[in-house]
């Protein structure tokens, strides 16, 4: 039920994202705008906060599932059946870092956006805090047989 709940949250809040983007893209102001103008650092803030949220949900909404890359070697240096120096990334946490440079770096074709590095270094945090805060809570609510057949 919690993954149905988080999925459901995920896909609104992914629609909720896809009208903030299209309306700067547009070069429209909303009250959310104009709140990050006047907040020191709020434009960062934002990123971190909106992208880190639909983290959240995309993590908790596919179950935590995992991705591998299969064996990755450097040199002498191998991390077998693991990726990200002995990690495997969340499915959601990957998908939702995918869609954020897609759309950071399509600023540059619309007159109204600049692509500004900090932003995608701000949604990277955001991305990776939430990701931690999913960690926690899959190890919260997880039991002894239910993390290991979800990955």
């Amino acid at each position: 039920m919690m993954v149905r709940s988080f999925a459901l949250l995920g896909a609104l809040f992914a629609g909720f994202l896809v009208w903030l983007i299209v309306s700067a893209d547009a070069g429209r102001s909303n009250p959310l705008f104009e709140l990050a103008r006047a907040l020191p650092y709020g434009d960062k803030l934002g990123h971190m906060i909106l992208f880190g949220t639909l983290t959240l949900f995309a993590v908790v909404g596919s179950n935590f599932k995992r991705v591998s890359f299969g064996r990755l070697s450097l040199g002498r240096f191998s991390l077998g059946q693991q990726s990200c120096w002995g990690m495997r990334p969340y499915l959601g946490a990957l998908v939702v870092a995918i869609v954020v440079i897609i759309e950071e770096c399509s600023q540059h074709y619309f007159p109204s956006r600049t692509f500004d590095g900090y932003d995608l270094l701000a949604d990277g945090v955001g991305i990776m805090l939430f990701s931690l805060l999913s960690h926690y809570l899959e190890k919260r609510f997880s039991t002894g047989n239910e993390s290991s057949s979800r990955n």
